[in-house]
């Protein structure tokens, strides 16, 4: 057969579009040309082919071979076509039958010893090879990943000799078995904080509502360790979101850890990052930390640190949950449901306020400072709170706060009420929901609107005060928000 058509998955966002590798052999000088719009490293797979071809004992056909990537309009990346391309040699040359094609999907990198490497975004393929209804032939290392779609019949392979005599008949390929979900006891436990029980409740709070939160204080005090708890705090991830979470972080260079399927990740990107790399981008768009981080937390330690031009790309997202990505050539939409913790020093030396080191900021640098970040960032955050130096007696101490578990298991109580309630967290309440759900009695609506008038509240800040008004509610379970609540959730606005 001089003409073989194998299936294969290119990348493109979230999604796997599917890819025929059209490879045809024909007479003439012997070379290999490759099309189908490659780049630079899909091109260097035609020197990596030749040799995992030769070294696994085939021989490489000397003649002119043509390689088509269709559709030619979509961009193709990665090594991730060099199984593809090489079973496509190996069957037009006549060394393979072409019978097991029709139903499989290949992908996988291949080194110079027809050894098979991992490719990224290995979830999305196993999606599109399930939608397809074909079975899909993966390296042993992305195949573990791409088993827990639990969707289509994914294969593991180590070398391309075991492909080969898998496609010829003579062994069969074992079946990729999905890992169990990670362990509670990746995340640090909340009881490991002394003290700071106003951040303990406010922490308490975001995590039931799933609301963004500011923690303000001097160096040193416990800020970024409690937000290092919050994930341990969180309810489990259901099978939809764990799968969802797991599928954008495959696409990351660093790839997905199948260990921690199940678990919330936890980004702390540093402050010298730039927008690109924290909302996405490039000239193939790649998910950023803030997509990285869905159904997770991202915390930004130094708040003010961060350029502002940085900062400023996180307000959409914020509000709407996804980030698209606009190109000149293509797009490329990335869900980011995060949830957001930072954290912030209330002056450039972080002494103001503390209670036995003076600060030495001038009123000026202080205002310089805090201006650093916009009056619509801070808008789009639903709690702030004071995090104050501890007493020694409270550090030498030993724990006397709520641990993790039974915090979460409060947190829980109160997810729940809000998904039987409205199907969805207090954060995503809006319109007709958060008037149906936030309800406020006539005492309670003056009490709001009278502080809204002395506080000079945006429409946004007035909503932003009921959702966490409902989540303190949810959290005593009751069904109706009292002025207790309304109060409390005040309180975590005057410092914004």
């Amino acid at each position: 057969m001089r003409l073989a058509v194998v299936h294969s998955r290119a990348q493109a966002g979230i999604h796997a579009p599917s890819v025929q590798v059209e490879v045809h052999l024909a007479n003439g000088l012997p070379s290999f040309t490759l099309v189908g719009l490659p780049d630079t490293e899909v091109r260097e797979s035609r020197d990596r082919v030749r040799a995992a071809i030769q070294t696994s004992g085939f021989d490489f056909p000397a003649a002119r071979l043509t390689v088509n990537l269709a559709p030619a309009d979509l961009p193709k990346s990665s090594g991730r076509f060099d199984l593809a391309i090489a079973l496509g040699i190996l069957v037009a040359s006549g060394q393979l039958p072409d019978t097991p094609l029709a139903d499989c999907e290949f992908a996988g990198e291949l080194g110079l010893t027809g050894e098979l490497r991992p490719i990224r975004g290995a979830i999305p393929a196993a999606f599109g090879a399930a939608k397809a209804k074909r079975r899909l032939v993966l390296p042993s290392s992305s195949a573990a990943e791409a088993a827990l779609a639990d969707q289509a019949p994914v294969f593991a392979a180590d070398t391309l000799k075991q492909v080969c005599d898998f496609l010829a008949g003579h062994q069969p390929l074992p079946f990729a078995q999905a890992c169990t979900q990670g362990e509670r006891e990746h995340y640090p436990d909340l009881a490991d904080v002394r003290g700071q029980f106003a951040a303990r409740r406010a922490l308490e709070v975001a995590a039931a509502g799933r609301h963004s939160l500011l923690l303000i204080g001097p160096p040193g005090t416990g800020k970024s360790m409690l937000a290092s708890r919050l994930p341990s705090i969180l309810p489990p991830l259901d099978a939809h979101s764990a799968l969802e979470a797991a599928a954008i972080q495959s696409l990351s260079p660093s790839g997905f850890d199948v260990k921690r399927f199940g678990l919330r990740s936890f980004r702390a990107p540093h402050h010298s990052i730039s927008a690109a790399a924290l909302v996405g981008g490039g000239s193939d768009p790649r998910p950023g930390e803030i997509s990285l981080a869905h159904h997770g937390v991202l915390f930004l330690d130094e708040l003010p640190e961060f350029d502002r031009r940085v900062l400023e790309v996180l307000r959409e997202p914020l509000e709407t949950g996804k980030v698209l990505i606009s190109r000149a050539a293509r797009q490329a939409e990335f869900p980011a449901q995060f949830q957001l913790v930072a954290a912030m020093n209330p002056c450039p030396c972080g002494y103001l306020g503390h209670a036995t080191r003076a600060c030495t900021c001038t009123p000026e640098q202080v205002s310089r400072y805090r201006a650093r970040l916009s009056g619509p960032l801070l808008d789009r955050i639903d709690l702030a709170i004071e995090v104050p130096s501890v007493p020694p007696e409270a550090l030498s101490s030993r724990a006397n706060g709520s641990s993790s578990e039974e915090v979460r298991q409060r947190v829980e109580q109160a997810w729940q009420s809000q998904l039987t309630r409205q199907g969805k967290s207090n954060s995503e309440l809006h319109g007709n929901d958060l008037d149906q759900h936030c309800a406020l009695s006539d005492n309670c609506r003056e009490f709001l609107n009278d502080a809204a008038r002395r506080l000079d509240l945006s429409a946004r800040a007035y909503h932003r005060i009921l959702r966490v008004a409902r989540t303190l509610a949810d959290l005593e379970l009751h069904r109706d928000i009292d002025r207790r609540h309304l109060a409390e959730a005040i309180q975590y606005r005057r410092r914004l």
